[in-house]
């Protein structure tokens, strides 16, 4: 797994915009201004997933006061996550990883083998700082387990 004082996996992935945009991005772009927080999340439109974006999205102002930007990860395609992120009224953009390289990158990946579902992502928040730096790692092995939102916070302050 990806650990703090790591160098983060560089990556580039389609990533949707609130307002619907799909652009490709890398890692080095989403850092030039600041800290990034990559928040892994298992799919869109699940229960726990909701909730936990839709606690960003409210919380959102305390991480971009604190200088970082922040962006969900899932396997989703671009196009079912500008869908999630239209349907929750979410406020940051949300990167694709449907071909899982991110989730391969980051070592975050699970099976949910009740379902017959491989592949999705552990949810994990990981910050990046503007050199590239992992600052902050947290990986639940329990889907439903959020991050501590304050913790994600002070942080990204930190970074």
């Amino acid at each position: 797994m990806v650990d703090v004082g790591d160098n983060a996996p560089e990556f580039t992935a389609p990533m949707a915009h609130p307002d619907g945009d799909i652009e490709e991005v890398a890692l080095s772009e989403l850092i030039d201004n600041g800290p990034a927080v990559l928040a892994f999340f298992p799919g869109a439109f699940t229960s726990v997933c909701t909730g936990e974006m839709i606690t960003f999205r409210d919380r959102l102002e305390n991480i971009t006061e604190a200088g970082a930007d922040l962006y969900g990860v899932s396997i989703d395609t671009p196009f079912a996550l500008g869908e999630f992120a239209d349907v929750n009224q979410l406020n940051f953009p949300l990167i694709s990883d449907s071909n899982k390289e991110l989730i391969d990158a980051y070592d975050v990946e699970m099976d949910f083998e009740a379902l017959g579902l491989s592949g999705v992502a552990k949810r994990a928040v990981f910050v990046v700082d503007e050199d590239g730096t992992v600052t902050y790692a947290w990986v639940s092995d329990d889907p439903g387990v959020e991050p501590d939102y304050e913790d994600v916070e002070a942080a990204a302050a930190d970074a």
